[in-house]
């Protein structure tokens, strides 16, 4: 179900004081809202459980920041990498147990290549395990009223317990804005280089694509499809949107541009805001899995045929343009920390560099698919 809450669509007597119009049958969920405000614009099952993938390391970032705010650490205070977060699965940095950076690196690279070592060392220096740390993860998600939303792990791994909801992440997006301005850099990274040669791009093809567009994090794995949470600024007002469940990387983009440029567009009305809006729908208990869909053969043809004769993507929004500048590389490495270690760095066993917690097992439930797609992470979700 569709909902619009532009002025030129508002009927009396309809759903929530917008047009409902019917989407197309197990539509994935999208909103689009007011970052300021809160108003939301536009939604589509908005409350349907989804996996959030990568979208997860927003979260992490977020128990980041307000640990900061707590005086528990600063952005020069140690990230030390364990044999738990060496052993994560791709995407990822590879640097081997022992090694040291910055929580400013740390968040770089957690950010802008969407390393899933990175989040867990992230996890477990903030956290002191995974566990605790998913603990405070849900327990802001809880303060935030993100009520359909629970975190398993720091980077978005598959677990059938790591879920959320179009309209909760747009909750999460907006704190992030609003609460944490003085690291929305963190979010615009294009791509990273660790020594100036080797570069590695970015996942968000809306960056130099979408007029003023301004962060923030994709995520993928194949129960969740291809997800997005955009936003952009134009006069001063910043509107973002939420897609979950796209079949390629360049559809989430296409959607996400969509909405934001109808946004833009179209001057908006109505009081319904992120807090008032109302769960609606069927089936919000459980968490749609899109692995047969995405990681199949046919899922595999169906972004075959959205790259042209050079492998790049066919944007189909006319609101995307051509990257007509060269992508801006941000250098990340290790060393450097200087400020004070984190409370839970003392408990990793300087020895082994492994806190005493089990190892947890990466599952997916199936074998890997045979189609050329990544098991977890965005490695196989490049746009450029």
């Amino acid at each position: 179900m569709r909902h619009l809450f532009l002025s030129k669509g508002l009927f009396a007597g309809l759903v929530v004081l917008g047009a409902s119009v019917a989407g197309p049958a197990g539509a994935n969920p999208s909103i689009l809202f007011d970052v300021k405000t809160g108003q939301v614009l536009e939604h589509e099952e908005a409350f349907k459980r989804w996996h959030p993938a990568s979208l997860t390391k927003m979260m992490t970032a977020y128990v980041a920041f307000r640990a900061i705010n707590a005086g528990e650490l600063t952005l020069q205070s140690p990230i030390k990498i364990t044999k738990i977060s060496a052993a994560e699965p791709p995407s990822k940095m590879g640097y081997k147990p022992g090694s040291v950076m910055t929580l400013d690196n740390a968040l770089k690279m957690m950010l802008g290549k969407s390393a899933n070592d990175i989040a867990a060392a992230i996890g477990e220096n903030v956290g002191g395990t995974l566990p605790a740390f998913a603990g405070r993860m849900n327990a802001e998600a809880q303060r935030l009223g993100m009520t359909g939303s629970h975190f398993t792990n720091p980077n978005g791994l598959h677990d059938p317990e790591n879920y959320t909801t179009a309209r909760d992440m747009a909750l999460l997006v907006r704190a992030i804005r609003l609460e944490f301005p003085q690291y929305g850099s963190y979010f615009t990274i294009e791509g990273l280089t660790t020594n100036g040669k080797n570069r590695i791009r970015g996942f968000n093809p809306l960056l130099g694509r979408f007029a003023g567009a301004d962060g923030m994090k994709t995520g993928f794995v194949c129960a969740s499809g291809y997800n997005l949470a955009g936003s952009a600024t134009r006069d001063g007002r910043t509107l973002a949107a939420v897609v979950l469940g796209e079949r390629t990387p360049w559809g989430r983009a296409d959607r996400a541009a969509d909405l934001l440029g109808q946004g833009f567009s179209t001057a908006a009305s109505g009081s319904v805001t992120l807090g008032t809006l109302q769960p609606y729908g069927e089936n919000l208990t459980t968490p749609t899995d899109m692995r047969e869909i995405v990681c199949s053969k046919a899922g595999a043809s169906e972004r075959s045929d959205g790259l042209d004769a050079n492998g790049k993507p066919k944007f189909k929004s006319p609101y995307m343009a051509e990257l007509n500048r060269d992508l801006q590389f941000v250098r990340v490495g290790l060393g450097g920390a200087t400020g004070p270690a984190p409370a839970a760095f003392a408990a990793i066993d300087a020895k082994n560099n492994q806190a005493n917690v089990p190892i947890p097992t990466w599952r997916p439930d199936r074998p890997a698919p045979t189609a050329p797609v990544a098991a977890q992470g965005d490695a196989a979700s490049r746009p450029q």
